[in-house]
């Protein structure tokens, strides 16, 4: 995992503690003012884009865990704002949901575990900011996306092992496909999607077609 501490990510878990962790994992949440893009917004609430190449991680980390256990693993966003971009974006890529609005996250997250059969431990937040602490403290895997202007807050995380990983990239700078390619080698499967995926043969296209069934919900507006 040199490579992504050349990129200036923290292990706060060891490689072998987050791939552990991983194994258990069957739902995918990310935050995503800060995750997806930088968090600036104009006024009325536009802004917050996203990309394609965190797009295409967050579409390989899907197809990476489908290879290794044969099922989709649950996949949303949960934002803190009435955001259009997150919702073009979760129905583009058929997550399962996204949810707005919210502003008690791990309230959100315990009982999306809830309803949907889920161990909290079984649950990866990708997130940012101070109101996603208590949220990432729940899950079984949590995942910080580093903010350069925010070094105490960064501390503050190391210190009480808030996380089990911090990105060397920022939001907008494709943190998240940072996170899909560090969770995909610890997997031990990146060739194999990357290579699937390249071919769009047959095993790809049944992945696809199952992810391609799913019809997003969009809660909480």
């Amino acid at each position: 995992m040199e490579q992504f501490k050349q990129l200036g990510g923290q292990f706060l878990s060891s490689p072998t503690e987050i791939q552990k962790k991983l194994s258990d994992i069957r739902c995918i949440l990310f935050d995503w003012d800060g995750v997806f893009n930088a968090g600036i917004k104009r006024h009325g609430g536009t802004g917050s884009p996203f990309s394609e190449p965190d797009s295409m991680g967050v579409n390989m980390l899907r197809f990476s865990h489908w290879l290794a256990h044969k099922e989709l693993p649950f996949t949303g966003v949960i934002t803190g704002a009435n955001n259009l971009s997150a919702i073009g974006f979760a129905e583009r890529e058929h997550l399962d949901v996204v949810l707005l609005n919210n502003k008690d996250k791990a309230a959100t997250i315990a009982r999306l575990a809830l309803e949907n059969n889920f161990a909290l431990e079984e649950i990866l937040f990708v997130f940012d900011d101070i109101l996603d602490l208590k949220a990432a403290g729940l899950c079984g895997l949590s995942v910080c996306v580093r903010r350069a202007a925010s070094p105490l807050l960064r501390e503050f995380i190391v210190n009480r092992g808030g996380c089990d990983y911090i990105t060397g990239m920022e939001g907008g700078a494709h943190a998240v496909r940072e996170v899909a390619e560090l969770l995909i080698g610890l997997r031990g499967n990146f060739e194999e999607t990357v290579s699937q995926r390249m071919e769009y043969g047959a095993v790809y296209l049944e992945y696809l077609g199952l992810r391609q069934a799913i019809v997003t919900k969009v809660g909480g507006q």
